[in-house]
């Protein structure tokens, strides 16, 4: 099936995630099925929905004349085998503890018709060890972040049996959405952000600890550097404007040597300034790459300033 025929699917857990979750495919036209055993949790979700709407209108986001029909499209149920009837997506986003996940998949399993995709929206969990399904060829990790009707970046991350359909058809929904998927090789657990969240929140917490720095001050720091920084090069990218060959020393210096950063600058690939690293800049000079970052920068802090963003929250 395409992408682009999905016209029914059905959420599981109408928390955080999934009630937010339902609504992304409500605003992209499609009917959602959000089931949750807690009436009062239905009933708190549609309030949620409902304000988060009037949020995105006031930032026109979408039109307010919009709202009531992408209501109309979101049909609460604590009944799963009337929801799951005629779907072509279902979503888990409840609690993350296997024994939940792995009675929700097989319910799913037993309700949903064989062609409809399974997916779970766990950060961390591997489902894929968890969910016994009779194809695993059809499962598949949809990982949003919140809040899911703001944030773009949803993670798809396949299973050892998932098929590369599976794979692709979730992308293509994701994209159909709205949202900018990224498509792991494999799965890991944590995937790719959380990971890297986790080893910030490690660092965070050791800086603490050890009275090193206020809260207020490892906060402002990162917000007045990386905040400026990483939305334009990311993580990676920054890696070529510090220069490879400068990172191959630093790793040299504390045993920590990278196979992948050696490797490039044993080829002379060495970042921005040989206009080769990790990216490939297509043979443009240092300059002009330093230029159109250091504008993007530029534009980037303005706006930083103007929303007075270095303030906490």
């Amino acid at each position: 099936m395409d992408s682009r025929d999905v016209k029914s699917v059905v959420i599981v857990g109408a928390g955080t995630m999934g009630h937010s979750i339902a609504q992304v495919f409500a605003q992209a036209g499609i009917d959602v099925g959000l089931v949750d055993i807690n009436k009062g949790a239905l009933e708190r979700a549609l309030r949620l929905i409902k304000s988060n709407l009037k949020t995105l209108a006031d930032f026109g986001r979408i039109s307010s004349v919009e709202i009531p029909k992408i209501l109309e499209r979101i049909h609460p149920s604590t009944d799963l085998a009337v929801a799951a009837q005629e779907t072509d997506f279902a979503l888990e986003a409840v609690v993350e503890v296997p024994d939940v996940k792995r009675e929700v998949f097989r319910q799913l399993d037993e309700l949903c018709s064989k062609d409809t995709i399974l997916a779970s929206n766990t950060s961390t969990l591997d489902v894929f060890s968890i969910a016994d399904i009779r194809q695993p060829s059809r499962l598949v990790v949809s990982h949003w972040f919140a809040p899911p009707y703001i944030i773009p970046l949803v993670e798809v991350v396949p299973g050892p049996k998932t098929s590369s359909e599976v794979i692709t058809f979730t992308a293509n929904l994701m994209e159909r959405l709205g949202k900018r998927p990224v498509i792991m090789k494999r799965f890991v657990p944590s995937f790719i952000v959380n990971r890297i969240q986790q080893a910030i929140i490690i660092t965070v917490m050791e800086m603490l600890e050890n009275g090193w720095a206020t809260p207020e001050d490892i906060d402002l720091a990162v917000k007045t550097s990386l905040g400026v920084r990483l939305p334009i090069v990311g993580a990676v990218q920054t890696l070529d404007f510090t220069g490879l060959d400068l990172i191959y020393d630093i790793q040299n210096s504390v045993g920590m040597a990278v196979g992948l950063i050696k490797e490039r600058v044993e080829q002379g690939h060495l970042g921005v300034k040989t206009s080769k690293g990790i990216y490939d800049y297509g043979g443009r000079s240092e300059e002009e790459i330093l230029q159109k970052r250091d504008e993007l920068y530029l534009k980037m802090l303005n706006y930083l300033e103007d929303i007075n963003a270095f303030d906490p929250v």
